[in-house]
This record gives C-alpha cells, structure tokens and sequence, in this order.
C-alpha cells in the first residue's frame, strides 16, 4: 500500500467495482501476544462511565441488543430498529463515550454488572491477541443465552474441556481450508436446494431463510433430515428462549426436555450419516472423555441456520451496486467453488451488518489495559458493530467496498472481525463463506437482481440497520449466452 488515499469509484454502470482505497498507516494486524506497554501518551488511569452516560449506554446499546435478541434475531424489532435508525442512537453514544474518554476503555455498568467497554484500535488488537485461557469465551451473558441451546458447545467452555471440544469444531469444519474436503457434497445441496430460489421471479427472505435451513440439515445430518421440520421447531423453542438470557425460570425444566428430544434425534440422524456430513466428521476422530461431539451439532446448525439474513442482505446489496454483482457474477459463472469476489461480497455484507454486533469475554486472570489492573472475572466488550464501520479507523467505513477483502493479510486487520480473529475466531468461518457465496452464486449465474427492496444508495453511507424480514428481490433472466 501507498501513502496516499485514493478516491472510491462508486460508479454504478460505467465504472468498475468498487475497491478500497489506500491506508495512511498500515492496517492492524494480528500478532504474537505481547503485554501492553504503559506509555506517558497512555495514561494508566480508570476511566469510569458516570450515571448519566451509564444509562444513556444502557438505553441505546446494550437494552436494544437484548430486545433484538442475543440468540436469535426478533425481524419485527428488526424491522423497528430500521425504521427508527437505532444504530444512529448507539453508534453516537460509542462516540460520544470514547471522546469524552479520549479512547481508553471505559468500565460502565451494563444489564448484568459491570464490564470494560475497548475503544482503541491497540486495546481491540490486545483484545484478539490475549489467550482464550485469559480472555476467555464463556463470559457470563454468554452462558445465560447459550447454555440452554449448546450446553457442551466451545463457547460454553473453558480450559482443557473448551480446547478439547474446539478440537472437535476444528476437524468437522476443516478450520483454515477455504475449500471444505467435502466441498462437492456440499455444493451438490446447495445447487438443488438453491433451485426454488429462480423460479419466480421476486425473490423474498422467507424462501432465503427456508433454503438455508434445509441447506443446514443436510450438510449437518444429512438428507434423511432436509424435511425434519419437527425437529427445527424444536430448535426453534430453545433459540427463542435463549433470547430470554434465562430469566423465564418457569420455562427451565421445559426447554431441558426439548434439547432432551433435539439431542436424541440427532443422535439417530448421525448414527447412519454419510461420511461428508459434518456430524459423522465429528464422530470419525476419538474424542476425549467429555468433549461430546454431538453436542457441537447444535452450534453448527444455529450457525448456518443464521446465515439466511447474510445471504440476503448480500444480494441486497449487490442489488444496489450493479457493477459489484457484474463482477459477482463473472465470479458465479467459473463453476470454481473458491469464488473470491463473492467471498469477498459476504464478508463484506457481514462487516456492515454483524450477526454479532458485541463481542463479549471474560477474563480468568488479572489482566492490563492502558496501564491499569483489572481483576479476573471482568467482563470486556469490544462493540465490533460500531467498530468495522467507523470512517475515523476503517476507511469508506459506511459504504459496501468488497475489494477491500481481496487485499493482502486483510484477513489480519483487527480493525475489522466479521468472523472474530485470535484463538476465539470461528472455526467455521471457511465453511459459512463457501456455503453462503454458493447459495448467491446459484442466484446470480443465471439472473440479475434488477432491483431490491429496501432500497440502498452506492453513493451515500448505508443505513445502520436493514429491515431483512422486508426484503425483495427483483430477478430478471440473463438471456445472453456466457
């Protein structure tokens, strides 16, 4: 990279794809652990949020998060949020916190207690960088949404147990391969679920968010389970009330049964899987004692199950860039299941529109920020959300620049953490890009989304929040020969 910053060609039809531009300084990048070095530009003193900028933080960040839901997203508050912008609301309120501040982080009380909020590009990268061991995971708020869904799931483990059990994630999911070993079983699904898509000509998130959850029990447990809608139901139940952070005490003995039963038919479904599913990968390596394999399942089929609204906002947003979804679409057309350029339209749709905007951990150790001690069992929150679209630390912040994931060690830069980095990075980050870019490529190699609703600007900041529920897709059939 240069030392100049370039300007970013938006242009819609005679220009080219939007690409981003060039960094004054050098991107964040991901490194050895080292220990934060107090420095006389550092001062190690404790910023402390005061009443008024506590409840304002409360009432405009950390409520609406959990009246979204933690777990799974509620799309009539969704929609609520859209219409009401109350990204705007939180995103001026991290500002006005990390002004008045001067970026340090800054212990505010939250709905559960206290937490340290990180503002500083530096704090963020020590953030990714400490051990899981230190920082880890399985932060209280955490466990009170998850711990009914995915009781023996990584996030809901720490030490020796959570390793083992990452383990596990690590080999089904084949962490760190872009292309899965099972990336043509996989794509064979995607190409025959993706069907239904094309063959009307408006396409709506209700027939994204089925194909997904097909896709989901397919490559999970296999083809005996695509129809299992019985099952997803109770899938359902436990999200929805993991929605509730365990505050509807009277539902605890219920929902334990329903796992009881989503866990036993998953045990019948792996028990014969074809050996590309990822249960019966997980079941192919001995684990130790306690790390349960299936229990992983649940995480899995969550996590694809979720990216319905990825896939969806993506071809969104190629709606309203023209000249991304041509190059999208020369991407689709190769029939490669790399798909570089499309990848790179996911993550940057994920960037804009986190399926977690707060990432939240807890640390097992003392532990310093900027100088000052912190004792184990702090909660620390890194408002990613606001973080990866903030123009002040992540150029074109606000716009849809998908060239920007094609750059060299972009994958490194902390500033920006669509899948996390660090030992806490998702180890199925591959695997949910390969799977999403090939459900937009089944869209886009045979028709152009000739236009979308909600309807977005190339050439203005795109809005906090999309209502998804509310989208539309206009597909029109490329007659031309490719």
């Amino acid at each position: 990279m240069t030392g100049a910053e370039t300007p970013i060609d938006t242009a819609n039809g005679s220009g080219g794809p939007t690409d981003i531009p060039t960094l004054h300084t050098a991107p964040t990048a991901l490194t050895a652990p080292t220990a934060p070095a107090p420095s006389t530009a550092r001062q190690a003193r404790q910023a402390r949020a005061g009443l008024a900028e506590t409840a304002r933080f409360v009432a405009t960040h950390t409520l609406p998060v959990f009246v979204r839901g933690v777990v799974s997203p509620r799309f009539k508050v969704v929609s609520a949020y859209a219409a009401l912008d109350q990204y705007g609301w939180s995103a001026a309120t991290l500002r006005a916190m990390r002004k008045r501040h001067g970026g340090a982080p800054v212990t505010v009380r939250g709905l559960s207690g206290q937490m340290l909020v990180l503002f500083d590009p530096e704090d963020i990268r020590q953030f990714f960088e400490e051990p899981v061991r230190t920082l880890a995971m399985d932060a209280e708020d955490k466990l009170k949404g998850l711990i009914g869904i995915e009781p023996t799931g990584v996030i809901c483990s720490h030490g020796d147990l959570r390793e083992d059990r990452r383990k596990v994630n690590d080999e089904a999911l084949a962490w760190g391969s872009p292309v899965h070993p099972a990336c043509a079983q996989y794509q064979a699904v995607v190409e025959e679920e993706s069907r239904p898509l094309t063959d009307r000509t408006v396409l709506d998130f209700e027939g994204v968010r089925s194909c997904l959850a097909r896709i989901s029990r397919r490559v999970v447990l296999g083809d005996r389970a695509a129809d299992d809608e019985e099952l997803a139901g109770w899938l359902r139940t436990l999200r929805d009330e993991g929605n509730w952070m365990g505050l509807r005490k009277s539902r605890t003995e219920a929902n334990k049964a329903v796992y009881a039963k989503a866990s036993e038919r998953i045990a019948a479904y792996a028990a014969d899987a074809p050996a590309h599913t990822l249960a019966a990968r997980a079941l192919a390596h001995p684990a130790p004692e306690g790390a349960d394999p299936l229990g992983q399942v649940h995480h899995w089929l969550l996590a694809i199950d979720v990216a319905a609204p990825v896939v969806a906002r993506t071809l969104l947003l190629l709606a309203g860039h023209p000249a991304e979804q041509d190059a999208a679409h020369a991407d689709a057309v190769t029939g490669e299941p790399a798909l570089p350029r499309l990848r790179a339209c996911v993550q940057e749709s994920v960037r804009l529109y986190p399926i977690v905007p707060d990432l939240v951990r807890v640390t097992r150790a003392e532990t310093e920020w900027r100088g000052v001690r912190y004792p184990a069992g702090t909660s620390v929150l890194v408002p990613i959300g606001f973080h990866q679209r903030d123009p002040a630390h992540v150029p074109a912040g606000d716009l849809f620049v998908p060239g920007r994931w094609l750059e060299p060690d972009v994958d490194r830069d902390t500033r920006m953490a669509p899948f996390s980095h660090g030992g806490g990075r998702c180890p199925g980050d591959q695997l949910a890009l390969l799977l999403t870019s090939a459900v937009c490529a089944q869209v886009l190699r045979s028709h152009r989304i000739a236009g979308g609703r909600p309807a977005v600007d190339p050439h203005r900041p795109l809005p906090g929040t999309l209502d998804t529920a509310a989208m539309r897709l206009w597909l029109a059939s490329r007659r031309d020969p490719e």
